[in-house]
């Protein structure tokens, strides 16, 4: 019942996100929202919860290098309507909302959510249960909070019988207001007329000379409306993050958060020292990772897999039963029960087959490697196309590019390509064909024949003699008769 309920009150309802901070203390030139939680900027961590969270309308209130986050949002792909505000000038949390007055005033009719584009744990369940307590209370104001053991630092809630009489920050605080342990999170449902009507009330009669947004609390308890405050479950919902030391302990926290959850699962961990694993990544049951493993973007893997040391796997699709050992995949697919490694890379759109085995450094790009094919070792195969049961000798190389276009290569099944063979794309190996070992092969080989494309031997009497003559006589000049 709980979720038809939310449902049912999350029509149209505003965000605006505080994304304005330059982060000078981390030292970048980026914003400090698009610095990385596991890989992932922070602002897409809170964007991706307004859209878990079913929200329609988002204005990001940006400042600082601000055509770095148009690009980003620019280059994702949204579930949301999503605009921009310039906040040109530093000047406290209340004037960042104030620059979002116009994208406010074109849907007066429900409720808007404010959040701070740094504090990247906000999370679908706390949106949506925030928005139901909100609307359940009539408040003019519902603040987000969390209890905390440690609360030093941050702003305290003071609670009364029907709802919240403000919030004390922590250098105003009383010695019994210290010991509160529930905190401000920064994150705020406000009826969206009542916002606008605090809005042009908010004074800069601070130290800082800045607008805060906090003091729309106390300027609508002023006009009789009320304030209330919904717990959040979730710990992490007020963690932001000031210098690089801040930005470490969130992606270890975020770390530690998605291995838990992956334990949970049923994948097995021999060591976490070392591993990440992104929140979009998906681990089949019986799994095992070993340490120093990253796993990012939408990768996912499947059952009774062995991703072993040092692998690095990103928007990869990993079968059931592979085995990898110091893989770098990027964008490729591996089948069930494959075995790849040590030390290969699988650069974008590489597809290996069911059952193939890839040996010690070897790079596939976009080609694909069929079902049982041994590739062994030493060996680059590029923009080709490989039949089953294909053999390749160590040190096989597809020459795919003539310095301005490149080709494909294509090999029949049960093919062997014989060791340091130069396959001189275009050329097609049939069906069962054969190339002699050190061959350069420039045109196609017929199903079922062996190719060999070599120069005669020739043996030149007395060469060696004197090119052992010159290096000798330089030798000694260098280091005498040592």
């Amino acid at each position: 019942m709980r979720g038809a309920v939310i449902s049912e009150v999350f029509d149209m309802n505003n965000v605006v996100i505080l994304a304005g901070g330059q982060g000078k203390r981390m030292k970048t030139n980026k914003p400090k929202v698009l610095l990385e939680v596991l890989g992932e900027p922070m602002l897409e961590w809170v964007i991706s919860a307004c859209e878990d969270a079913g929200m329609d309308r988002v204005c990001v209130v940006k400042g600082f290098e601000c055509e770095q986050i148009d690009e980003y949002l620019s280059a994702r792909e949204s579930k949301v309507d999503i605009r921009t505000a310039l906040q040109a000038e530093r000047l406290g949390t209340g004037h960042a909302v104030m620059q979002a007055v116009d994208f406010l005033k074109e849907d007066t009719s429900g409720n808007t959510l404010i959040l701070c584009g740094d504090a990247p744990f906000i999370d679908a369940e706390t949106i949506r249960g925030a928005l139901e307590h909100h609307e359940k209370s009539s408040a003019a104001v519902t603040v987000v909070t969390s209890e905390i053991d440690e609360p030093k630092g941050y702003g305290r809630i003071l609670r009364t019988d029907n709802g919240i009489s403000g919030i004390r920050e922590e250098k105003d605080c009383s010695d019994e207001e210290r010991l509160i342990k529930e905190i401000n999170s920064g994150c705020y449902w406000f009826r969206t007329e009542a916002l606008l009507e605090a809005l042009p009330e908010l004074k800069q009669n601070n130290a800082q000379g800045e607008y805060y947004l906090t003091d729309c609390i106390e300027i609508l308890l002023s006009k009789g409306e009320k304030a209330d405050a919904f717990m959040s479950g979730n710990e992490q919902v007020a963690l932001g993050a000031n210098d690089r030391k801040g930005l470490l302990a969130l992606n270890d926290i975020a770390r530690k958060m998605v291995i838990d959850k992956w334990l949970d699962e049923g994948v097995e961990f021999v060591c976490t020292d070392g591993v990440s694993i992104g929140r979009r990544v998906t681990v089949g049951v019986g799994t095992r990772i070993d340490s120093n493993v990253k796993i990012r973007g939408k990768s996912v893997i499947g059952r009774d897999c062995r991703i072993g040391v040092g692998c690095i796997i990103e928007d990869s699709v990993i079968g059931d039963g592979v085995d990898l050992n110091y893989v770098q995949a990027y964008s490729a697919q591996v089948d069930d029960n494959a075995k790849i490694g040590p030390f290969v890379q699988l650069r974008p759109d590489s597809h290996v087959k069911k059952g193939a085995k890839i040996g010690d450094f070897v790079e596939i790009k976009n080609s694909t490697i069929g079902e049982y094919t041994a590739v062994a070792h030493l060996t680059y195969v590029g923009d080709s196309d490989v039949g089953k049961n294909v053999n390749f000798g160590c040190g096989v190389v597809t020459v795919n590019f003539d310095g301005e276009k490149k080709y494909r290569t294509t090999i029949g099944d049960n093919a062997f390509i014989g060791c340091n063979t130069n396959l001189v794309s275009p050329v097609n190996i049939g069906d069962g064909a054969y190339t002699g070992a050190g061959s350069t092969i420039t045109k196609d080989v017929p199903a079922g024949a062996l190719a060999l494309e070599r120069t005669e031997q020739k043996i030149i009497e007395g060469y060696a003699e004197k090119k052992l003559k010159a290096r000798t006589e330089k030798f000694v000049k260098a280091h005498g008769d040592e």
